[in-house]
């Protein structure tokens, strides 16, 4: 069987990106029905805290517990899981969770959209055997112009808030956070995928568990909605899709995971207009078509590849 690689991912990577783009799609209707009723930074701590300890479980049973970070990559591998759990997690999720205080789900899943394009670089300087040619490089540009014709030049600012502005800027901080993860995951020690995962959600854990008690404090109810969003978004977008990002990102590359951030605009846009009665932009269509055609051209190669084998 040929092994996964950033030139060939393989049927399965796409696969994995294809369910990653559908679960996290879903996180942000999530998030945003958390917060009815619980405070930002209690969101972002609820969150972690459950997917560590699912993942720990989980670990545990098969053979992949955090106890394989110090035998499989010693301090290294502490050092990655401290830096991927502040960066990567910790952060983003906090800053995602007081954003969508202020823009609808959609909104806060279309920017997401920016991973790719602040990939990029990052991997040109730091992952250069991914590759980066003038094919890829055309393909994430026309898939990030859908982007922006998805979104419209007013997305963020013109809500109805006058903290709109500031909470679409809280959710793009978020995506470097993201595209900065990717890479750094790709240079980690070699350890296995819930390994890896559960130790960087366990710091992410040591770092906003006493940050919200401290600065909101013990919830004082838990109404049954919110409650259940935080668990779905707990065990699907933070548990689950944290040990299929290090299983694509390790096999496939950081470049070919951030094409699932050209899918989650798309599934956030359904999931809020279906579910959340939010409002559809007018030139969806054309948009998702050039972010389609965007991920086609970037990864044409291996595509094709890929259809030649099955």
């Amino acid at each position: 069987m040929t092994q996964p690689t950033p030139q060939n991912p393989g049927l399965l990577n796409w696969l994995l990106i294809i369910v990653l783009g559908m679960i996290w799609g879903g996180a942000f209707m999530s998030v945003r029905l958390a917060l009815d009723g619980f405070a930002p930074l209690t969101v972002a701590a609820l969150r972690v805290s459950i997917a560590a300890l699912c993942l720990l479980i989980i670990g545990q049973i098969l053979g992949q517990g955090i106890g394989r970070v110090s035998r499989d990559a010693g301090s290294l591998g502490w050092r990655f899981a401290v830096i991927l759990g502040t960066v990567s997690i910790a952060a983003p999720l906090t800053l995602l969770s007081w954003g969508q205080q202020f823009v609808p789900s959609a909104l806060a899943g279309v920017a997401m959209g920016a991973v790719p394009l602040l990939v990029l670089p990052l991997v040109y300087v730091f992952s250069p055997e991914e590759g980066i040619g003038p094919r890829r490089v055309f393909g994430i540009v026309l898939g990030f112009c859908g982007l922006c014709l998805l979104i419209g030049p007013s997305a963020f600012g013109g809500t109805a808030n006058a903290f709109g502005f500031w909470g679409g800027a809280a959710c793009i901080i978020a995506a470097c956070g993201y595209a900065i993860g990717s890479v750094v995951t790709r240079r980690a020690p070699t350890m296995p995928p819930i390994t890896l995962a559960s130790a960087t959600l366990c710091v992410a854990s040591a770092i906003l568990v006493p940050l919200a008690l401290w600065f909101d404090g013990w919830p004082s109810s838990w109404p049954a909605k919110p409650t259940q969003a935080i668990l779905f978004a707990a065990l699907f977008p933070t548990a689950l899709a944290a040990v299929i990002r290090v299983r694509v990102v390790t096999t496939a590359g950081s470049l070919f995971m951030s094409l699932t951030s050209y899918q989650v605009p798309v599934w956030s846009v359904i999931f809020g207009v279906t579910l959340m009665n939010e409002s559809l932009p007018q030139n969806v269509f054309l948009a998702l078509a050039l972010i389609l055609t965007g991920i086609g051209i970037s990864q044409s190669r291996s595509l094709i590849s890929m259809l030649r084998r099955n």
